[in-house]
């Protein structure tokens, strides 16, 4: 599946194994209370081909395993073999001293967590060396330090930017705004750096940032207003933070991709995430399928990209054998009613052609395509004629060509008429070409009535429940819950899973997002979701079980039994035990992806006593 061209060199793989070399970060992450970070500048190994070969086998011993069976058994040991779960709960170690054996000295393991509704591609594409830590900061001071960190690993060549990027950030510091010129100046003095707030900025960058800006030219924008204080924000109707953006695109190489790639996944093994299913970009809503017209633009914020080549590092990688977690690839489809295509059997190009062309669930293990995530097309209300027609045939094109498909809607504590547009459609989808086999989805389902979870149930539909108003949730005024309404969602028994929707307007670590479903606390320690909680052990199977039956995995992935892929967690403190306010800071101190350890904070002495490598 790798996509090789003139620009992306063969290189020797390195092996997963020699991705962990942590640097300079491991002193401030210590400092911070979050455990060394995995990154992905090892050096050369033996070829993949020769690795996978061989027996490969890990014992993990003396530990809590809470596997989420359907007993929820807790064990104490668990073998892998060759990637996948050998034994359970015994002595598995059969290779004759071949394999590695580390003893956990009673820490608490779950399986790998999954992500069922991010927008991970953001965040493997950014450019720079970026700093996705950030977002994991409780103040100004920590940013500084991370950035302090990454320039101490003495990786970043002189003039290249050390960058900070989305995250829904400032409101997770407690300064509520982001680091000032001098600031940024103290902490980094010598390599231009940029931090771009949320999806859309405003951003701010250091004096060497501020002269590159001001002086940058390219195809289509020229130089950057920055203020003296180092803000990039909107002037004269001109988003500059956006056209910073650009001119840090439009230099990016191939290379520079695939090692942002590489440091989104040791990001995202960091906190424990060891699976996505991503739902792509808000594509540009063009009407044709020529992916030049999408290459960056100086009007791009950054959730736009080319979702044609925007995975091209992702297959390169995956070509290699580098990649470091799983990714599954949902398609959403943003062309809404374009006039000049013409009448309602001349829209939706780009739609009509993924259907005819494209696999579901094609790949292997690591990588695999999804289906239609998020929406086949732009929501719209029968208000909207033209709208609601093209949202309306998208709907019935994935039904007659048998593919899955899902729409994003909350509703409010006031109304669910969106909601309901969607369940009502489904059940006419059902009628006309027959859907319950194919699993359809509704993502968010915040203020979902019981009627209407029992509907979607009955067609073998699914709910993806956000966690991500933990950062911009704010108490309503009439003190009802913002949502999601977890106890009723899960008590209805429908297959539910939970998710954060990273990485612009909220964080993809997911321990923000089950704190917030325990709890219905903000970021600010505000209440806005009363009466809404539910148990750890529930929230956990959301993020585990429930999003492996979203990804149609949950043969494989979800829960730790024998056969099933190879993906657990080590965490630094106990999940079921510790406070409300620890349990939001738990960091995985070893994250074990397809049997193979992909983030080691150096806390477990790992004993390789028997690694015959």
């Amino acid at each position: 599946m790798s996509k090789k061209g003139k620009d992306e060199p063969n290189i020797r793989d390195p092996g997963r194994r020699n991705l962990l070399k942590a640097g300079a970060v491991a002193g401030v992450s210590a400092a911070l209370g979050v455990p060394p970070v995995a990154h992905a500048n090892g050096g050369q190994g033996g070829g993949s081909l020769a690795r996978k070969s061989r027996d490969r086998e890990l014992t993990l011993v003396n530990g809590k395993i809470h596997t989420m069976d359907d007993r929820n058994s807790v064990v104490s040991s668990v073998t892998i073999r060759n990637g996948r779960v050998e034994s359970v709960g015994g002595w598995g170690w059969s290779s004759g001293g071949r394999g590695e054996v580390i003893d956990l000295r009673g820490r608490t393991v779950v399986p790998g967590l999954i992500e069922s509704h991010t927008h991970f591609v953001s965040l493997a594409n950014r450019p720079g060396y970026h700093v996705a830590q950030w977002e994991l900061a409780n103040n100004v001071a920590e940013v500084l330090a991370l950035l302090a960190a990454r320039r101490a690993r003495g990786d970043v060549p002189e003039g290249q930017f050390i960058t900070a990027m989305g995250a829904g950030t400032p409101r997770t510091f407690a300064e509520l705004r982001l680091p000032t010129l001098a600031e940024l100046d103290a902490a980094v003095p010598d390599r231009p750096v940029f931090l771009y707030q949320g999806g859309g900025g405003p951003a701010r960058t250091n004096t060497l940032g501020k002269q590159f800006f001001e002086s940058a030219t390219a195809p289509l924008a020229g130089p950057v207003v920055v203020g003296a204080d180092g803000s990039i924000v909107t002037v004269a109707g001109v988003n500059h933070a956006n056209r910073a953006l650009y001119h840090l695109r439009v230099r990016q190489t191939f290379e520079d991709k695939k090692r942002s790639a590489l440091d989104a996944q040791a990001f995202s093994a960091s906190v424990g995430i060891t699976a996505v299913l991503d739902q792509t970009l808000v594509a540009a809503a063009t009407g044709t399928l020529d992916p030049a017209s999408l290459d960056p633009q100086p009007t791009h914020a950054l959730f736009t990209l080319n979702h044609y080549r925007m995975y091209d590092a992702w297959l390169a990688l995956h070509g290699e054998d580098r990649n470091l977690i799983r990714l599954q690839i949902n398609f959403l489809h943003n062309q809404g009613f374009i006039p000049e295509l013409g009448g309602l059997d001349k829209q939706l190009p780009e739609l009509r052609e993924r259907l005819k062309n494209q696999f579901q669930f094609f790949g292997d293990d690591m990588l695999r395509t999804g289906a239609i995530g998020e929406w086949a097309a732009p929501f719209a209300t029968p208000a909207n004629a033209n709208g609601y027609a093209v949202w309306l045939e998208a709907q019935r094109l994935c039904a007659q060509a048998r593919w899955r498909n899902e729409n994003a809607q909350a509703g409010s504590p006031t109304s669910t008429d969106n909601i309901e547009q969607v369940v009502a459609t489904y059940e006419a989808m059902d009628a006309e070409f027959g859907i319950k086999d194919l699993r359809w989805g509704l993502q968010h389902a915040d203020h979902a009535t019981p009627g209407q979870l029992a509907r979607l149930k009955a067609l073998n539909c699914g709910v993806s429940m956000s966690g991500f108003r933990w950062l911009n949730g704010v108490p309503r005024t009439d003190g009802l819950p913002v949502g999601p309404l977890f106890p009723q969602i899960i008590a209805s028994g429908i297959p539910a899973g939970l998710h954060e929707d990273g990485v612009h307007i909220a964080p993809h670590n997911p321990w923000f997002g089950l704190h917030y479903a325990t709890t219905g606390l903000n970021v600010l320690g505000q209440q806005i979701n009363p009466g809404q909680q539910i148990s750890r052990e529930q929230a956990l199977h959301a993020y585990t079980r429930g999003n492996a039956w979203y990804l149609n995995r949950e043969d494989e992935l979800g829960s730790i039994e024998k056969g099933k892929l190879g993906d657990l967690v080590v965490l630094d403190r106990d999940y079921f035990s510790v406070s409300d306010a620890d349990m939001r800071k738990i960091r995985p101190i070893l994250t074990v992806v397809d049997g193979e350890v992909v983030h080691d904070s150096g806390v477990l002495r790992r004993d390789r006593r028997h690694d015959g490598r």
